[in-house]
Order: C-alpha cells, then structure tokens, then sequence
C-alpha cells in the first residue's frame, strides 16, 4: 500500500498512524508523536529554534513532561543547552515540582510543556515559578487541552479520581481550560500571543504530517 502519512519528528513513513482510544490516525508507531506533538515538533523547529540559532550563542532550554520526539529535536541543535524536567517521570534528567523549581530567576530562555498545568492544582503558581526561571525576553510554550467554553472550571474539592474523571475526563486532570487560559496567563505576568501556526500550512502538510490545529500559546517575559 502507498505511503500516504509521514512523522516530521522521526521520518517514519507508512500508509496510517496508529489509532489511540477514540482517536484515529494518531499516534506514530515509532517515535510515539502525536497529532500535537507534531504540530509543536514543526513550530519549534522553523518558528523558535532555527531563528534564534542565527544569534549564534547558547541557548538554554527547560522541558517539562519530556515528550521523546521533542526531546530528541531540542537535542540536536549544539547551541541548545537541554535540560528536561519532571516530579514523576523516569524519562526526566531532573526531578522538578513546578510549583516551586530549585533554579535561580531569569535563567532559561525556552521553557516548553506540554498537557502538564492541567495536572497541577496551584497552576498560577506553577505559572508565575515559570515566568520567573525565564530570562527577559524569554519565552514559554505553555499548552493545555482547551475546551469550547468561555471560562475555566475547576473544583478543588473533588479528590476522587473517579469523580475527577466525571468531572474533568480524565482521573488526573484537576480543571478544564476555557478560553479564559490566556487571561491566566498574562496573570502570572506573562505578555501572551496567540498562534495560529497551523493556518500558516499548506492542507497537504496538514494531510502528509497528520497535525493538530490548535493555537499555540506564546508567553513572554518582557
């Protein structure tokens, strides 16, 4: 059967991604990306990484819930001094609660992560610890799943996983984002920019990639 898919983050080529749950065409049979994962992996690459490369200087990065696809992207730019951080998983170099990171103000210039604030109760905290690691000028990527809704709910509590599941979707989701994320944002200070990276491609590299369509969420710390 002809190729028709192809993952960016490891050129693997076939004629479906794997399904996952209710999703079809998801996942990538060898690195694992997922439709957002792919998104992210592109916007990095040709929108964050390859611009700031032309500075010619070094580049430190912090990586929460390292994703294996990025992680093996970030790492393949010499100017990138990586460091990956986690308060659970074996994939991490450093075990980090977000909350209250060990690391001194203004010392990261990329801090990315992916479907974590979702996870974190004190997400304003774990915002505001972020904005003040990031160097001025620096940026966060900062994307949670965000539902159709104008505001955010949460209710802290509920502890039960299974009423977490019933409430939230998922037993270890604490709240659901609206589209008052932004505002939380720009709360814990950040100056905060909406992508629409996924707009920017041609349909086909919509197709051929299999990527998400979400907006991308640029903080800043001016």
């Amino acid at each position: 059967m002809k190729n028709k898919v192809e993952c960016p983050c490891c050129h693997w080529r076939g004629p479906v991604f794997h399904n996952r749950r209710k999703k079809r065409n998801e996942v990538c049979p060898q690195c694992g990306s997922r439709k957002r994962h792919r998104l992210y992996y592109l916007f990095l690459k040709y929108k964050i990484l390859n611009p700031m490369m032309v500075k010619n200087r070094v580049i430190k990065v912090l990586h929460f819930a390292p994703e294996r696809c990025l992680k093996r992207l970030f790492n393949c730019y010499l100017l990138v001094d990586y460091l990956s951080a986690d308060l659970l998983s074996p994939e991490a170099m450093v075990k980090e609660d977000m909350t209250k990171l060990s690391f001194n103000d203004n010392t990261f210039d990329i801090v990315f992560a992916s479907h974590v604030l979702e996870h974190i109760e004190e997400d304003q905290k774990a915002m505001r610890e972020v904005y003040r690691v990031l160097k001025p000028g620096g940026i966060a990527i900062l994307q949670v799943p965000i539902q159709d809704r104008d505001k955010t709910y949460e209710d802290s509590s509920i502890k039960d996983p299974k009423e977490r599941f019933k409430a939230f979707g998922q037993t270890d989701h604490v709240r659901i984002y609206g589209r008052d994320y932004k505002d939380r944002l720009r709360k814990a200070g950040f100056k905060v920019r909406i992508s629409r990276f996924a707009d920017e491609l041609d349909d086909a590299v919509i197709k051929q990639y299999v990527l998400s369509k979400e907006s991308i969420y640029l903080c800043k710390k001016e």
